[in-house]
């Protein structure tokens, strides 16, 4: 990664696919090689992060994914544990769809002065959770409600908070192993109301899943789980896209 900013990098990159790698699900052994085919592949890129962590590897991790890319790696944490100075940036997230302070702010204000610390580029994201059909793991962690999947107008709402806070990204979370992604139609009444990126993640299995949340107005899509599944899989969506 250039001096250039990340956020800057990411502007000139949508859309596109950003990759999610989680230290609990993908091991420090075969990281590096998976970093280096979702990139070749043509990811925009690579966030590392996980709602829980149990893997004491997290910086060996990281640093494992940085030596095999020139895509910029963003911290994606669940909590103010996860901060290596290693990454390009951080998503500094606030859970805008829970009730719970310590996902609101509580977490973030710990982490503070280590990010600070690490001179981590820092990207404020209003981050929302939207009911998959089954309980994923942010939703367990974070103890919180997701967004009702019919219920447009309160993800609409708390996407526009978020933008009013001054919030650079809004993301619209399906969560983890989701049985369902983000509804396209909430996707799409989420982009005509906000004027600031929107980032879509969660559920997405196949290629005409995530087209019709690229066409529903996301700026990005995050992959995950699919990445970990099935690299044949993957590498399908991405020649479609």
């Amino acid at each position: 990664m250039t001096s250039k900013s990340v956020y800057d990098h990411l502007e000139k990159s949508k859309p596109g696919v950003l990759a999610l790698f989680d230290p609990d699900r993908v091991s420090v052994e075969e990281v590096g090689t998976l970093t280096k085919q979702v990139c070749d592949n043509g990811v925009k890129g690579v966030l590392i992060g996980s709602s829980l962590l149990v893997s004491p590897h997290f910086e060996k991790f990281v640093c494992a994914v940085k030596d095999n890319t020139e895509c910029p790696v963003i911290l994606f944490p669940g909590g103010s544990h996860q901060v290596c100075p290693r990454a390009d940036a951080i998503f500094f997230l606030s859970l805008l769809s829970g009730r719970n302070s310590e996902f609101l702010i509580g977490e973030q204000v710990k982490a503070v002065f280590l990010i600070k610390e690490c001179n981590l580029e820092v990207i404020p994201v209003g981050y929302i959770l939207v009911e998959s059909g089954n309980c994923t793991t942010v939703e367990y962690i974070s103890n919180t409600k997701p967004i009702p999947r019919s219920k447009y107008e309160i993800a609409v709402a708390h996407a526009l908070a978020g933008q009013y806070f001054g919030m650079k990204y809004i993301y619209l979370e399906a969560g983890s192993g989701a049985k369902n992604p983000v509804p396209s139609g909430m996707v799409k009444k989420v982009r005509e109301t906000i004027n600031i990126p929107l980032i879509v993640g969660g559920g997405l299995r196949d290629y005409d899943e995530v087209r019709k949340s690229f066409d529903a107005g996301a700026d990005f899509v995050v992959l995950g789980s699919i990445i970990e599944r099935s690299k044949e899989q993957f590498e399908g969506i991405m020649r479609r896209l």
